[in-house]
């Protein structure tokens, strides 16, 4: 819970662009992406976190069901119990599963046109690889002619993305910082905190933020019975963000079986969402 916290704070800082600016591009484009959403579709969301950016997209188009999809279900069940007061007419069909891997859709919804929702930029935590892997898997379980809105964050001035992810407020350090209380919550890891020091780099070869956790010492930590050594300034690789190219998300859709119909950034072009159609 505490990761899930200081995130909702991270999207909140004055350097963290891609909430505000993504929601600005749902906000701004809701009449043209209401014009390719069918009538009565049903809006399946991959890793459905806060409700924010699913009401954009539920007030604009005349959605009949609405199926989140997440691991966490009492977050889950507690986010949809919020929904439905708001959108009585709007049937709610929430699924507990690892978002990543197959998972089957309610019965209810088979029959309806689908159209998946995955916002926030997550895709740009997965390799290259993993990425192709879920869009080819979000497509196998939406189906034929089904349409897919994806947000994907772009490149841009490697100081605005430095910033993002080294705020001055130190969030970030705490929600990095946050793996290794877990490791020592959930796997018997004795790690001092006070050890290690977040550091967020820009690998300009391969387009994307790395989040280290830097050892500030020469010390040895035990995990499940294991020692595990590190020198002065070793590092554990604990995130990656890839930033996206129009042109290289592009190509990367189109190689993961989807054709993209439209896309739209905002004016200073930091971020992107887009429009899929599952290809034949």
């Amino acid at each position: 819970v505490t990761g899930s916290e200081l995130f909702e704070q991270i999207t909140r800082l004055p350097e963290y662009y891609p909430t505000r600016t993504e929601l600005g591009i749902l906000r701004n484009q809701a009449a043209d992406i209401a014009a390719i959403i069918p009538d009565n579709a049903a809006l399946v969301e991959f890793g459905a976190g806060a409700t924010t950016k699913v009401r954009l997209l539920l007030d604009a188009c005349e959605f009949a069901a609405y199926v989140p999809v997440d691991i966490s279900g009492d977050f889950l069940n507690a986010q949809a119990r919020g929904l439905k007061k708001d959108f009585p007419h709007l049937q709610i069909y929430p699924v507990t599963a690892d978002f990543t891997t197959p998972f089957a859709l309610p019965d209810q919804v088979k029959a309806m046109p689908k159209v998946g929702f995955f916002p926030g930029s997550t895709l740009g935590n997965f390799e290259p690889h993993e990425a192709c892997r879920f869009l080819r898997s979000a497509r196998e379980i939406l189906g034929q002619g089904a349409q897919m809105l994806i947000g994907v964050d772009l490149e841009k001035n490697e100081r605005v993305l430095y910033d993002a992810y080294n705020d001055a407020a130190g969030v970030t350090a705490r929600f990095n910082l946050n793996v290794l209380v877990r490791i020592n919550r959930e796997l018997g890891g004795n790690f001092d905190l006070s050890a290690f020091t977040h550091r967020a780099i820009y690998n300009r070869e391969r387009h994307r933020i790395e989040m280290h956790l830097i050892s500030n010492k020469s010390q040895t930590v035990r995990i499940q019975g294991r020692s595990i050594s590190f020198r002065i300034g070793e590092s554990i690789h604990t995130e990656s963000s890839y930033k996206y190219s129009l042109d290289r998300f592009t190509a990367l859709a189109k190689g993961s079986g989807w054709t993209p119909t439209a896309s739209w950034t905002d004016p200073d072009e930091m971020f992107s969402v887009h429009a899929l159609v599952a290809s034949d």
